[in-house]
């Protein structure tokens, strides 16, 4: 069977993107970053298709990282390996209360 693959697209990101459907907790997915690098990790949550899971541990305000851009702030600890979405992340875009004044 082919190991589902996940995408780091840029060097300073912190989570990388599923691109396999419907992936269950303890499926080991193999990385890809834009280089050719291959690495393999276990996911810890079920990752719908296209979502974003944890490359590193993230904690509580830390910016989410993704194309080398802050996309939203962590509110609860991450673990190496979590689904990254809005049960764990505020997201900054599209948030007229977030705005920088």
């Amino acid at each position: 069977m082919k190991i589902p693959l996940a995408l780091k697209v840029n060097d300073l990101d912190n989570v990388a993107t599923v691109y396999a459907n419907e992936l269950t907790a303890g499926t080991e997915v193999e990385l890809l970053d834009k280089k050719g690098q291959r690495s393999k990790m276990t996911i810890l949550s079920d990752t719908p298709y296209g979502h974003k899971i944890a490359l590193r541990d993230i904690t509580p305000g830390e910016d989410i990282i993704k194309y080398g851009e802050s996309i939203g702030v962590a509110t609860h600890e991450i673990k190496l390996g979590e689904h990254v979405h809005v049960q764990n992340l505020d997201s900054k875009r599209g948030r007229g209360d977030k705005e920088e004044q």
